[in-house]
């Protein structure tokens, strides 16, 4: 098993999306990035703590590949937003990727590239990917009401508003990587 954290937003969503990728085994949400220990909801809110709101996708490399973590990932949000994911606004709904290892932090990059460069880049019309890189120092998992969120609140404003139409999207673009059972 392999470790991987990923922010693109509110935490919420990214857990949502992870979660119904085959190799994927578990998903917590969580923060990172920033320096304060131990940091509560509320605190990462205020945009104070230097933290994001990630999740910590635990999954088997042999069944799904860290690349692949990344194509979902990077096409479940805009990376080209700066400390903002829509509605949610502040560093802590940053888009970074908080690597494990140097290996993830080379794929992590090269992908970067890869998009910068493609057809999708500034000089393809499109924006330059902001997504921030860095070693994962801590992870800090969120509190309990944030775990299982879209399962526990489908029917909800932001669920239905946020959530549920990027489920849809990603469940359409990747169906080969969905489990069969959600």
């Amino acid at each position: 098993m392999e470790t991987a954290v990923f922010g693109g937003g509110c935490f919420w969503c990214t857990e949502a999306i992870l979660k119904q990728l085959k190799g994927v085994t578990e998903v917590i949400p969580g923060y990172a990035g920033g320096d304060t220990p131990n940091p509560t909801y509320y605190q990462v809110s205020s945009g104070k703590t230097g933290h994001a709101e990630v999740v910590k996708i635990e999954f088997d490399p042999e069944k799904i590949s860290y690349r692949d973590l990344l194509t979902v990932f990077f096409a479940s949000h805009d990376p080209t937003q700066l400390n903002r994911q829509g509605p949610d606004v502040g560093s802590q709904y940053r888009s970074i990727i908080l690597t494990t290892s140097d290996e993830q932090r080379k794929q992590a990059e090269d992908f970067i590239q890869e998009i910068n460069t493609s057809d999708m880049s500034a000089e393809g019309g499109g924006d330059e990917v902001v997504t921030e890189v860095k070693p994962l120092d801590a992870f800090y998992e969120a509190e309990a009401e944030h775990k299982d969120f879209y399962e526990n609140n489908k029917y909800s404003g932001y669920s239905l508003v946020m959530i549920s139409p990027k489920l849809k999207k990603v469940r359409e673009k990747f169906k080969d990587l969905i489990k069969e059972k959600l």
